[in-house]
């Protein structure tokens, strides 16, 4: 089902990984062991991010910090994006963010 995710433009690679972060499944224009490579660095940051979450909530005293939706993180020419246990790599100069997004957030539930 997250193979869907390759027809939006900008979209290179999709992977879906478990809670220990072990790949689940995974497609794009990336060889497997960087798809099973980038599947462990999406479960590293996406624990990172619900740390910092959680930190700015119990600082703030404010709720609706956790748990976060998703992450971004953008380089030069490429964006890696999770949202749960979805990863997507974007080029940066094709497609609409805000509609990747939107529909890894959909896929994500699945």
């Amino acid at each position: 089902m997250i193979k869907r995710l390759l027809a939006l433009d900008g979209v290179l690679a999709v992977c879906r990984f478990r809670d220990d972060g072990s790949l689940v499944e995974s497609y794009g224009g990336l060889a497997t062991e960087k798809l099973a490579a980038l599947s462990d660095v999406a479960h590293d940051y996406r624990r990172m991010v619900q740390g910092q979450a959680d930190q700015v909530s119990m600082f703030t005293g404010m709720r609706g910090w956790t748990p976060p939706r998703g992450w971004v993180v953008r380089g030069e020419a490429l964006t890696l994006c999770g949202v749960g246990n979805l990863v997507c790599v974007l080029d940066n100069g094709e497609g609409s963010f805000n509609d990747i997004l939107t529909e890894m957030l959909e896929v994500s539930h699945w």
